[in-house]
């Protein structure tokens, strides 16, 4: 159907890059090949891109949009999604600019926060809803915040799970303890992290799963999507053009908003999560995830799922 209008740290030793250690988390719980089976896929047209979709729930539901992060697809919501719909909710994860065939233009300059935030608004637009929930994971969560703080009159609620308000983050990666834990980021935007991810049978990419235990289902699926011509240069565009601490032109964060973080994401630090509370204006809760690492919505899908269930419902803004 046509519907018309994580990053992982790197040990760099010699000159030879590998996975660090500390990027391990804990086994995501097993699902079956049949969970990925059980939702519509759908086309978005926004501007003269078409981004593929998974899709579920009530045509007449309050629409929830659902942004993956890095190196993922919309695959990564499978257990939100079902969850959502049982929910009364119209649940849609895209697969965004780069991962999407029909959505990877090859200018890095197509990948800024613009263009990203762009994306959000026309997927909405393309489904004929004015205002939506939203929730992103990694660099989508990173997205949220922008629309959130860009076009709050877009959104009902707004959902985080990993990433940090950028202005916590900008604060924490410049003085703080995020500097360490970002220092993947100069590789990512290298020309040597398309050959490192891709070579030998996408070794590099396979290791970076198999370290953070995603199912092998999972697994095969993002590897798939990844090696097709021009996704993985899509993919990694994004830490080339985009600023997750960008805050100029930011406002207030007044949209009734969720931030999930986990106590073992290697990734995003405890600083830069707590002190996300201070830049947001409107209603807000933080969850913590004890235990658990940076693949919140594959290795806590219960957990997110009931947060999301109560959000949604409790801080719906009426239109």
């Amino acid at each position: 159907m046509t519907v018309v209008a994580h990053r992982t740290p790197l040990l760099i030793d010699g000159g030879n890059h590998t996975l660090g250690e500390t990027f391990l988390s804990r086994r995501v719980q097993q699902r079956s090949w049949v969970a990925f089976a059980v939702v519509a896929r759908v086309e978005l047209a926004v501007g003269d891109l078409v981004f593929d979709a998974r899709a579920d729930g009530p045509a007449d539901g309050e629409l929830v949009l659902l942004l993956h992060g890095f190196p993922q697809t919309s695959l990564s919501w499978r257990y939100q999604l079902g969850a959502l719909a049982a929910g009364g909710y119209r649940a849609v994860a895209p697969d965004q600019r780069g991962y999407s065939p029909g959505a990877r233009p090859a200018d890095v300059g197509e990948y800024r926060v613009e263009r990203l935030v762009g994306d959000v608004l026309g997927f909405a637009d393309a489904l004929g809803i004015e205002q939506f929930h939203l929730v992103g994971h990694d660099w989508g969560g990173a997205v949220a915040w922008q629309v959130a703080g860009r076009h709050p009159e877009r959104l009902r609620t707004v959902t985080s799970v990993s990433t940090p308000h950028p202005g916590a983050f900008r604060r924490s990666i410049q003085d703080g303890e995020q500097r360490d834990k970002s220092s993947y980021i100069l590789f990512f935007r290298s020309p040597d992290a398309e050959p490192f991810f891709l070579d030998n049978d996408a070794a590099g990419l396979r290791a970076l799963y198999t370290a953070s235990g995603l199912s092998d289902d999972a697994v095969e699926e993002y590897v798939r999507v990844l090696t097709q011509p021009g996704a993985m240069t899509g993919a990694l565009n994004w830490y080339r053009a985009a600023d997750p601490g960008l805050v100029e032109g930011l406002g207030p964060i007044t949209t009734p908003t969720m931030y999930v973080w986990s106590t073992s994401d290697p990734a995003l630090g405890r600083e830069a999560a707590e002190a996300t509370a201070a830049q947001v204006e409107g209603p807000y809760r933080f969850e913590v995830l004890e235990g658990v690492g940076h693949w919140i919505p594959e290795e806590a899908p219960d957990a997110l799922n009931a947060l999301l269930i109560d959000h949604l419902g409790g801080a719906s803004t009426p239109l």
